[in-house]
Parts: structure tokens; sequence; C-alpha cells
């Protein structure tokens, strides 16, 4: 599929995320947003991609007759930590728990997407390894303060001030760790 077959399709973001309504907006792609209510909880036995997959599923499927052109997409991240998930901290106290943890150590990014029109679902991953160097109490603080760590899993944006300071290297996508891997979404939504 071209990009001039795509724009006859109504792209459904089901995502409050500013950073991901960025991305599908500068895609050039014919869109428009619909959220609704999930409640993001799955089985404690769930690891890794299998968490962010089973909820992207569910914010999938909470949306039921789709109309004909229409595909929506679903997302979810997480930051994998000492087999652990962190997703949004819930204040600004769990955000610091969490970015000490993150200090001078290596995590996993996993964002889950899921694509899903009137007859099909399709759901792929992507991961990224992230290095952080050693943060200081005055770092993290200066971060949390000035940054709403509150929306993002692992309780950092990379393309942030502490992105800017903390990350040593990567391996793997930049813009999954934003929590879009735009290249894989590109790729998938043209097979789609």
């Amino acid at each position: 599929m071209n990009m001039e077959q795509l724009n006859k399709r109504t792209i459904i973001l089901a995502s409050g995320s500013p950073r991901r309504q960025a991305f599908i907006k500068e895609l050039g792609l014919n869109y428009r947003i619909e959220t609704k209510e999930i409640n993001e909880t799955y089985p404690s036995y769930l690891k890794k991609a299998k968490i962010t997959k089973y909820l992207a599923l569910k914010k999938a499927r909470a949306f039921s007759n789709l109309k004909s052109g229409e595909i929506l997409v679903t997302a979810d991240t997480i930051v994998w930590f000492k087999k652990k998930a962190l997703e949004k901290p819930k204040s600004k106290k769990e955000a610091k728990q969490m970015l000490k943890k993150l200090s001078n150590s290596k995590h996993l990014v996993i964002t889950s997407m899921c694509l899903k029109n009137a007859t099909k679902e399709k759901v792929f991953s992507c991961k990224t390894i992230v290095y952080f160097n050693k943060l200081t109490d005055n770092m993290i603080d200066f971060y949390i303060k000035n940054h709403n760590t509150l929306d993002k899993a692992g309780g950092y944006g990379i393309q942030e001030w502490l992105g800017y300071v903390a990350v040593k290297k990567i391996k793997g996508s930049y813009f999954n760790v934003m929590g879009f891997p735009v290249h894989k979404f590109y790729k998938e939504l043209k097979r789609f």
C-alpha cells in the first residue's frame, strides 16, 4: 500500500499521548484521535513484550464497529528493568524512585502496537536497550521539577533534558523509547 492508498483510509489513533499524535501527524496520514478509558491491568504471569502485546490488544478490543476504510491504532510501552515492568509513575516520589533505579545501568524499552480494522487485528513489538549514566539526586530533582514525568513509562522522556544528560547509548530504535516505533509502524501499516 502506498501513501495515496493509505490516505484513502482513516487512521484512528486511540492514544492521548502527544508524542504519538505528533508522529501520526508528521507521517502525513489522514487521522483522528479517539480515546477510551481502559483498565490497564494485566495478569501477573506476563513478562516483557507479552505485557505490552496484551495491553495493546486489550485497548484495541474496546473499539467495535469499525467502518470500512478505518484502521485503529493502539499502543503500550513499558520499561523492563531487573525482571519487573516499570510503567507510568503514579507520583513524583515514585518517578524519583524509578529514576534512581535506572541510574548507572541498562534497561529495556518495549512498545507493542495493534492495528485493527473491521475484519482483522495485527500486533507487533519493538525493543530498545537504553544505557543510563549515573544520575545524582540533584539531576533527578531538577528533571522532575521541570518536566511531566507521570505520563511516561519509567518516568522519563528520552527527548527531554534527562535523555540529553542520562542516556549513554541505545541499541535499537530511538523513537521506540518515545513510545512510537515509527519505522516499524509504517512498515506494518503498509502491509496491513
